[in-house]
């Protein structure tokens, strides 16, 4: 009787266990709840905890996710207020606002995603239509993205949700109309350093004469100064030879024939015809040299020495 007892108390503890775990669900913190009656809204419940519903058949739970979402949206091409045709890529983060309205609009977040893209899409085309391409990359893209938010936002709501962001990944040129960009920018670019190049040759070859003409006219003015001060030291020579000549003629002739000798009697031929009695030869003759004549000899030595060689 005991064991009886005892088996039908652990029958009524597992119905009763079986019957709170089917009794029961759980809202997690990031989540939203609709309880179902036969397929109709019985509740909604939004705050995390722990809740009692009726065993399915009777009610279901769908669980909706608070957190913010992300939409990526397919490349697409436009054109823009100039007439350029632009590949454009977008995505957005949105989350769901009103869990309600969303289940009865969409009831999913695969519809929603395919609702919010038909609704991004037709946005992102009528905004960027109105403006160029160079306010898209360049001035205007974040006021462009803020309109596109807030048109999309506007059409959202509707379906229960809120758009926290619309962002413009990419805005670019096709392929072709890209490369046929880029090859005008480099035969620009080509012709700009072709440019470039030309008048750094000619001003290289500028500044290459200049400074061959100042270096020709320093050499001049140069050669003109050693002349002078060549000629100045040559006149110096001349008046200090003079007053030696003056002070003692007999000691300059003698240093006029030394200078002679020096330059005719030379290693190798030194053949000379020359009378023995020429002045020419006094210092050999006599060690004074002779007094008369000194001054004839002085003077004559030079063109002797010249008239020597055959």
């Amino acid at each position: 009787m005991n064991g009886f007892l005892r088996v039908g108390a652990l029958a009524l503890i597992g119905i009763a266990a079986v019957v709170f775990y089917v009794a029961t669900f759980v809202v997690q913190q990031t989540q939203s709840a609709i309880v179902l009656r036969f397929g109709a809204v019985r509740s909604v419940v939004t705050a995390p905890g722990l809740y009692f519903k009726l065993p399915a058949p009777f009610e279901q739970v769908v669980y909706l996710d608070n957190r913010i979402l992300d939409l990526d949206l397919p490349a697409q091409e436009i054109i823009a207020a100039d007439q350029k045709r632009l590949v454009v890529d977008a995505f957005t983060r949105y989350r769901i606002s009103d869990p309600l309205r969303f289940y009865q609009a969409v009831n999913n977040i695969p519809r929603a995603n395919s609702q919010l893209a038909s609704i991004v899409n037709g946005n992102v085309r009528s905004v960027l239509a109105e403006a160029t391409f160079t306010s898209m990359v360049r001035n205007d893209r974040s006021r462009l993205m803020n309109r596109i938010r807030d048109d999309v936002n506007r059409e959202a709501a509707r379906f229960g949700m809120t758009v926290v962001d619309v962002r413009l990944r990419r805005v670019d040129l096709p392929q072709a109309n890209s490369q046929a960009v880029f090859q005008r920018m480099q035969t620009e670019r080509q012709r700009e350093a072709a440019e470039a190049r030309a008048l750094g040759a000619q001003q290289a070859q500028e500044i290459r004469a200049r400074a061959e003409r100042e270096a020709t006219i320093i050499v001049a003015e140069a050669q003109r100064k050693s002349d002078e001060i060549r000629g100045q030291g040559e006149g110096e020579r001349n008046r200090i030879f003079a007053e030696g000549f003056g002070k003692d003629p007999e000691f300059f002739a003698f240093y006029r024939s030394m200078q002679a000798y020096e330059a005719s009697l030379k290693a190798g031929d030194t053949r000379m015809l020359l009378s023995p009695d020429s002045p020419f030869f006094r210092f050999f003759n006599d060690p004074a040299g002779g007094k008369q004549g000194a001054a004839p000899a002085a003077a004559g030595a030079a063109p002797a020495a010249g008239a020597a060689r055959p």
